[in-house]
């Protein structure tokens, strides 16, 4: 009931998380580059069968946790009354779908446990590169069951950042010495391979949503970085709108750095 708060075991949670993802990545993973049904929702948003039976799954599943708990999933309609929830579960049954009817590999399924506005305990799988991503509150992030710690070091020469091109050129123009890698589809791996090292800095355009963000989010933190908006707050969850503005994610040292460095163009960066 909302209003009445009782403490959970957020490791517990996590591996519940895990598990959850673990068999949602089967199911999306036998539908994989077969045959399956997709179309377009809104403007240009794609979605296939495969999301649906996800979301499904992972409703049912994580249901079973705690009733309790309010639902806020990109293929689910969106009840009001989640806002009110003291605990919600944040999922995007597939993310990066474009990716997934595509045959390509950079998709995952993203769930995350959100409390008072904030990630604290976090899954995301991408089940085609096999890459297990866990996150628990105030004790770690890990790949696999191996630790993760974002890049270290404050200079943005030489790191490797992936994002929408508007954003790598307008960086670019100011450090020179950056190293572009291609962007990646799934936006909540673009900002967890902060946190496992293997980019230094993630941007995300406008129009991002609770649901490509949660679990991510939490997996940078314990790893050592951040994720923000561009004038360094950090992202509120289970909002009435679930919809964010532009986001930067980097490790602490390199993301004060960056900070600082796009003031000096701001117009760019808005």
């Amino acid at each position: 009931m909302p209003g009445v708060e009782h403490a959970i075991d957020a490791v517990a949670i996590t591996a519940q998380l895990a598990a959850c993802v673990r068999e949602a990545g089967a199911l999306a993973l036998s539908k994989f580059r077969s045959p399956f049904k997709s179309w377009t929702k809104g403007v240009s948003s794609p979605v296939s069968e495969v999301d649906i039976a996800v979301d499904e799954l992972l409703r049912e599943t994580l249901s079973r946790i705690d009733k309790s708990y309010g639902w806020l999933s990109e293929e689910s309609a969106d009840d009001p009354a989640r806002a009110a929830a003291e605990r919600v579960w944040v999922v995007d049954p597939i993310d990066g779908t474009r990716a997934f009817i595509a045959g390509l590999t950079d998709w995952a399924i993203s769930a995350a446990l959100v409390e008072r506005g904030r990630p604290i305990a976090a899954a995301l799988f991408a089940p085609a590169e096999d890459a297990l991503y866990l996150a628990t509150e105030g004790r770690g992030a890990t790949l696999n069951g191996a630790p993760l710690a974002a890049s270290d070091g404050p200079r943005i020469a030489g790191a490797r950042v992936t994002g929408p091109k508007r954003r790598l050129d307008a960086l670019a123009r100011l450090e020179s010495g950056i190293v572009p890698l291609p962007r990646v589809n799934s936006l909540a791996l673009r900002i967890a391979r902060v946190g496992a090292g293997t980019v230094d800095i993630a941007f995300a355009g406008p129009e991002s949503h609770d649901w490509d963000l949660a679990a991510a989010d939490l997996i940078v933190q314990e790893a050592g970085a951040l994720l923000t908006t561009f004038d360094g707050r950090i992202v509120t969850y289970n909002r009435p709108n679930p919809v964010h503005g532009a986001l930067v994610a980097a490790g602490r040292a390199r993301h004060e750095t960056l900070l600082r460095l796009m003031q000096r163009e701001p117009a760019a960066f808005a």
